[in-house]
């Protein structure tokens, strides 16, 4: 027996997509909600790598469904503006300051993104009295010296949020480290795991950026951009945490072989444009609204 049924006939386990409609909420909300922690699911027992929404989690949420709903509402740079009560402008310097998380983004038709937060948050950071100084008046000397630098911590921001989602469903150790590979650029990933093995094994594991586009399109070619650390700080702290998770993976139990195929090969390079300086010698400004 499979363990996904059990007596009546009830299955102790549903698709996303059916616990969506019985939560009365969009797929994208249902998605989000997972990302958030707000709904629990489990590993598909058929196989496959799916997951899948306890029976029991739908009847726990089903009576608050509404506010579930509520609780993962997001807005774009407007609505967040006029939700906060201050003008686009000034929300968009909040944002690249990196005191709000963008939650989510979508490309538009000229392929710029356009980050997307969650309503509830920013309520939350508008009601808080320490944060009225940045709300109104003059921006503070310096965050402002920031800003002139041209800091911008939104795409920063949500890869560290996105990589916390990804390692809450992480199966396993080996898994843990592909999530982190996940957000390097190969070159990267070769400097950190010398073992032809574990680097197969790993790289294999890095999950995919949030599907935007077809597969090798420039609107995917800018979602595996946004994955990847751009600053050199981050490039370093994603580095320093991959030998950390490949470590413990290794005292949990060897990585298996023969080499797994990768999933993100390594383009051919010469020795010189691999590693931290190569990667940010090919770093090129992002556009973002």
């Amino acid at each position: 027996m499979s363990g996904t049924t059990l007596a009546h006939n009830r299955p102790l386990t549903c698709a996303p997509s059916r616990a969506a409609r019985e939560l009365g909420l969009k797929r994208g909300e249902f998605d989000l909600a997972v990302h958030l922690g707000r709904i629990r699911t489990v590993p598909d027992e058929g196989g496959g790598g799916g997951r899948r929404v306890p029976r029991s989690e739908i009847d726990r949420l089903r009576s608050r469904s509404e506010s579930l709903g509520e609780s993962v509402q997001v807005v774009g740079t407007t609505e967040a503006a006029a939700l906060m009560g201050i003008p686009a402008g000034r929300f968009t310097r909040v944002a690249r300051l990196g005191l709000v998380t963008p939650v989510k983004w979508y490309p538009n038709r000229y392929r710029a993104v356009v980050w997307l937060y969650l309503a509830e948050e920013l309520r939350r950071f508008a009601a808080d009295e320490k944060n009225a100084r940045l709300l109104t008046g003059r921006t503070p000397t310096d965050l402002s010296d920031r800003l002139k630098a041209g800091t911008d911590q939104r795409a920063r921001n949500w890869r560290g949020r996105h990589c916390g989602f990804l390692l809450r469903q992480a199966d396993g150790p080996w898994e843990r480290a592909g999530v982190v590979a996940g957000f390097l650029d190969p070159g990267e990933i070769d400097d950190v795991l010398t073992d032809p093995r574990e680097r197969a094994h790993v790289t294999s594991l890095r999950p995919a950026p949030p599907a935007h586009g077809a597969p090798g399109s420039p609107t995917a070619q800018l979602a595996e951009d946004l994955m990847t650390a751009a600053d050199p700080d981050e490039i370093e702290w994603f580095r320093h945490d991959l030998a950390r998770e490949a470590a413990q993976a290794r005292a949990h139990r060897p990585a298996p072989g023969p080499a797994v195929p990768s999933r993100h090969p390594a383009p051919d390079r010469p020795a010189h444009a691999r590693g931290l300086r190569g990667w940010l010698l090919r770093r090129s400004p992002r556009p973002a609204h």
